[in-house]
């Protein structure tokens, strides 16, 4: 689990926005930031909490993206940062899987909400998020390759070439990291999790509103949907 290295108070924005950052300021606050990656996970078996999924889905500063059946009778939130090593290994290891046997099979909607930790997750995210509905790939793209990016010298290079094989381009590249709008709409997502929802680590996981902090197992999630379908019951 990947705590944060900064004050998530209510009602408080980050005070590093990435448009009014230098290269090397930028770079430098990365670096401090990802020295926190290193934190072991959390698996919680049980429940952290619970949050209405009527307050859970109300609308947010920026649309979800929704990946199965809307109708789904169990809804997924995920929590995550994209320079967060415990989200890249459930998206490598666990998030195949999960979409294989409940998301494409109609049992479970899966939704991944921005919750950055440090400015260079911000960045990920806002430039995953100008792809539109192809966030999500862009978001797969990120963490199978975020050592190659997240973790090396020049981060900002390297994330610039790995959305290259998405289709961004290096003025695009530069334009959106100067959109103020966006890095507020995110910060919001993010300020929201944590006022509304208590979250303050990655990943976070709302399985029809129960709160799950930590990594979870393949084998856990069917636990835990298989108690929330109405076959089980």
């Amino acid at each position: 689990m990947f705590a944060p290295p900064f004050s998530l108070k209510m009602g408080r924005s980050m005070s590093f926005p990435i448009f009014a950052l230098s290269r090397r300021r930028f770079l430098a606050l990365a670096a401090g930031a990802l020295a926190f990656a290193a934190s072991p996970a959390l698996a919680d078996k049980a429940p952290a909490g619970k949050i209405p999924v009527e307050e859970l889905m109300a609308p947010n500063a920026l649309p979800d993206i929704v990946q199965g059946d809307a109708n789904a009778p169990v809804t997924i939130v995920e929590y995550a940062s994209m320079t967060c090593s415990h989200c890249a290994a459930f998206h490598h290891e666990v998030y195949p899987a999960l979409k294989k046997n409940y998301i494409d099979t109609g049992k479970v909607k899966f939704i991944l909400r921005e919750f950055p930790l440090d400015p260079l997750a911000f960045a990920a995210f806002m430039l995953a998020r100008e792809l539109g509905d192809k966030r999500d790939a862009a978001v797969d793209l990120l963490f199978a390759q975020q050592k190659n990016w997240a973790f090396v010298d020049n981060p900002l290079d390297g994330l610039a070439n790995v959305l290259k094989q998405a289709g961004l381009g290096q003025d695009k590249f530069d334009a959106v990291l100067k959109d103020k709008a966006l890095y507020e709409k995110i910060n919001a997502v993010r300020t929201r999790a944590n006022e509304k929802f208590g979250v303050n680590s990655t990943p976070t996981f709302f399985i029809n509103g129960d709160k799950f902090t930590g990594e979870i197992s393949v084998d856990d999630f069917g636990k835990i949907i298989a108690s929330k379908t109405p076959a089980a019951k």
